[in-house]
């Protein structure tokens, strides 16, 4: 199914907050867009209202983890899956190197992180949309020796990124109590 399924905002209702509601009956293309788009919704919601200072603050020792350092991970996350992995262009690292993007970049306010990642997942959005849940991109020879394969289907990559982001809004959830108490969808 190609043609812009996954790059089309299609009405759906919204949460009080404004976060999209993942569409309850629908095919899987619509679906899993749903529910990465959800998820990258409620990424942005748990940064917001933070200033730099609050949004770098880490989560407890030894960890330094930070909304500041999520969202630069995630928009690593999407550059290296849908640029490098399925689209397979030779494109650098946003943030230095290969570890992911976690250690918040001390010349950038988090407004131009903000900027990055969103920038990020459009173009995530445009690969997407030019391409059918099982095309395939290619893993790293490293990658592939570990994860037993070099060929990696859309779907597949979909479903990791919806887990990726699932697991960090966790991360963000207590982050953002940490923070100002905070709790919440």
């Amino acid at each position: 199914m190609k043609g812009g399924w996954l790059g089309k905002h299609l009405f759906m209702p919204t949460m009080p907050d404004g976060r999209p509601i993942p569409p309850l009956i629908a095919d899987e293309p619509t679906m899993l867009a749903g529910w990465l788009d959800f998820h990258r919704a409620t990424l942005a919601h748990k940064c917001a209202g933070l200033d730099d200072v609050r949004l770098r603050r880490a989560s407890v020792e030894p960890s330094a983890l930070s909304l500041f350092g999520l969202v630069q991970h995630l928009a690593e996350v999407e550059r290296s899956w849908f640029q490098r992995v399925f689209a397979g262009r030779d494109v650098p690292w946003l943030y230095g190197d290969r570890a992911g993007g976690f250690a918040p970049d001390p010349e950038r306010s988090f407004a131009d992180v903000l900027a990055v990642w969103r920038r990020e997942v459009e173009v995530s959005r445009e690969i997407c949309a030019a391409h059918a849940l099982d095309d395939t991109g290619r893993l790293t020879a490293e990658d592939a020796a570990w994860m037993g394969g070099e060929a990696v289907s859309l779907r597949w990559i979909l479903l990791h990124l919806i887990e990726e982001y699932a697991r960090h809004n966790g991360h963000a959830d207590l982050l953002r109590e940490r923070v100002d108490g905070v709790t919440g969808p």
